[in-house]
């Protein structure tokens, strides 16, 4: 018995998918701002002296352990009820992908800070900068550039996670897909589309995240590059000021 498939239905409904699909980016997008910030925290953590590196390490291995299904499930019906906060599927699905990645990008981060060479630390603090100068201005940036590529990847996870958000109603790519196959029993080629715009999206943003890598890895020149040299060179006659004032007063 030969199916009739109808390959027109995705193309007709193209705007429910397009709004399935920016549900997804949002909660992605804004998952993978508060996991980069928490992820930094937790390898910064992980770093230190103990009882914060045994928190940061249970925290790592907790998250890491869980599935998407279960951390959406667990904060929307379990944590929601225990606080008695009433969670929008939005922000169910913001702390469940932060809760999974943070733990992720913990690691990502706490590789590449450990990449960037000890002599950097020493040379900033040589210079008068101080530990948090040092490493908001010396360390960090290095080790983002480092973390970009893998963050990448997982923002590109985060976006297919989203996908095991259904079971909630989060009216995404997936969501949108069911509903249509409820109402027109055409499964393949509708899931057949889902399956194309999520490796479309892989595609446009590996290619956004390897072009902000090569931005970042590569020397600014022209107007930016002026602006960047003028600044560097104030900074180090701000420091050579110092370190003469020093030697002056002693």
């Amino acid at each position: 018995m030969l199916v009739a498939y109808d390959w027109n239905l995705a193309w007709h409904y193209r705007s429910e998918y397009l709004q399935g699909l920016l549900t997804a980016l949002e909660v992605a997008a804004v998952a993978i701002v508060i996991s980069v910030v928490i992820g930094l925290a937790i390898a910064l953590a992980r770093m230190g002296r103990p009882p914060l590196s045994w928190l940061g390490s249970l925290y790592v291995n907790v998250f890491r352990g869980m599935p998407a299904l279960v951390t959406v499930l667990w904060v929307y019906f379990g944590v929601s009820i225990f606080l008695g906060i009433n969670f929008t599927v939005f922000q169910a699905g913001v702390i469940a992908l932060t809760l999974l990645y943070s733990a992720f990008i913990s690691e990502i981060y706490r590789a590449a800070l450990e990449a960037i060479p000890r002599g950097q630390r020493e040379a900033g603090l040589a210079l008068g900068l101080g530990r948090g100068r040092t490493f908001v201005q010396v360390i960090l940036p290095q080790a983002t550039k480092i973390a970009i590529p893998n963050i990448g990847s997982m923002f590109i996870g985060m976006v297919k996670d989203t996908s095991t958000f259904t079971v909630i109603g989060l009216l995404e790519v997936t969501r949108v897909t069911q509903n249509l196959n409820s109402t027109y029993f055409q499964a393949f080629p509708l899931y057949t589309a889902a399956a194309v715009i999520y490796v479309v999206i892989a595609f446009v943003l590996d290619f956004l995240f390897r072009g902000i890598e090569r931005v970042l890895g590569t020397p600014p020149k022209g107007r930016i590059a002026r602006a960047a040299k003028a600044r560097q060179r104030r900074r180090i006659e701000l420091v050579v000021q110092r370190v003469e004032g020093i030697s002056g007063a002693r």
